[in-house]
């Protein structure tokens, strides 16, 4: 994909947890400014740890970029505090819908406002409210006890709160029923297009994610594998066998040798 105007450049970076595992080999993704960018994959293959190179929070699991670069609107960030990351407008949405359980809805948005930079609390809590008009017939509910895609829808909001240049979603769609799944997502695709925010997903239905993004990467082993505008993947036959299960010639399985005798590029 061309970088020019990207508002994130990660370069050939390797990670590492406990200095001795290596997660990730030579990985590149860029993310056009306004866009949405998908990563696909297996459990494993390098995905979160892909996002928490980004927001800093490596560090919290041993991790570390060891090569490569990560540049954000043109800084290199890849060796920041997740604190700051965070200031400059990244922010990360973590898998399992971690909300301040003791809290109520309404309070757990407004721990996010804590990084604005302009406006005020009540201004963003009508931008989430107008979003997720769900979360405000349930403003003064204790999050621990609202639905699963409530508090997914929670967790967007307080991210939505920070005023965020650039989202990194990690699994929205996980444990949540599919009208709950296409409700959240749909929001994703309106937040994109009328707020302009810029977002890295992270999702294994990968049909649901090649709908909302422009562009995407398929990780395998913590390396890319593949890589083109979310459409053509679409047409692939490689990803309607392995990822989407549409093609005429039925799903199949990784280990599939012939799929690899057929397509060399994909282990390149």
């Amino acid at each position: 994909m061309d970088q020019n105007g990207s508002i994130l450049n990660i370069q050939n970076i390797e990670v590492r947890y406990h200095e001795v595992i290596l997660a990730l080999k030579g990985v590149s993704v860029s993310v056009p400014r306004g866009n949405v960018v998908a990563l696909l994959g297996a459990n494993g293959a390098g995905k979160s740890t892909t996002l928490k190179a980004v927001s800093g929070l490596l560090a919290t699991e041993d991790g570390k970029v060891t090569d490569g670069s990560i540049d954000y609107e043109g800084r290199r960030i890849h060796n920041s505090q997740a604190a700051d990351i965070a200031k400059q407008g990244i922010i990360q949405v973590i898998e399992g819908r971690k909300v301040f359980e003791h809290l109520s809805v309404e309070d757990n948005l407004k721990v996010g406002a804590h990084l604005r930079k302009t406006g005020s609390v009540k201004d963003g809590l009508d931008l989430v409210y107008r979003y997720f008009p769900r979360l405000y017939d349930k403003r003064g509910e204790t999050a621990g006890f609202v639905s699963g895609g409530e508090q997914q829808m929670l967790v967007v909001g307080r991210a939505l709160m920070t005023e965020p240049k650039l989202l990194l979603l990690d699994e929205p769609s996980m444990g949540l029923a599919p009208m709950l799944i296409q409700e959240i997502f749909s929001i994703i695709h309106k937040l994109n297009e009328e707020e302009k925010i810029s977002i890295l997903l992270v999702e294994q239905n990968a049909k649901l994610a090649l709908t909302v993004s422009s562009y995407a990467y398929i990780l395998e082993n913590g390396r890319i594998v593949m890589d083109d505008y979310s459409d053509r993947l679409w047409e692939n036959e490689d990803i309607k066998d392995f990822y989407l299960g549409l093609s005429e010639k039925g799903g199949k399985s990784f280990r599939n040798i012939k799929h690899y005798k057929r397509k060399k590029r994909w282990l390149t």
